[in-house]
């Protein structure tokens, strides 16, 4: 089933602070994850692979150097879930 763009959010957020230890709050839909969030690019494909579990969805290689910010993302999982 699909999930709103807040849940998503909310979701890639824990997945984000179980990584990187950044604040719930500091993540949002503007943030780049590089610039923004300071996340590397090993830190980015383990928050993909738990967040291609916690979500139901394959986000694959090629597409994760699309994802640039969190908005990315979110809107990225909401159309793979439809």
């Amino acid at each position: 089933m699909a999930q709103s763009e807040q849940e998503i959010l909310e979701g890639l957020a824990d997945i984000i602070n179980e990584e990187t230890g950044l604040e719930q709050d500091a993540v949002a839909l503007d943030k780049s994850f590089t610039e923004d969030l300071d996340i590397d690019s090993l830190s980015m494909m383990t928050i993909v692979v738990n967040a291609e579990e916690k979500f139901g969805v394959r986000i694959p290689d090629e597409e994760v150097k699309n994802l640039t910010t969190v908005r990315d993302a979110v809107d990225y999982i909401a159309k793979a879930q439809a």
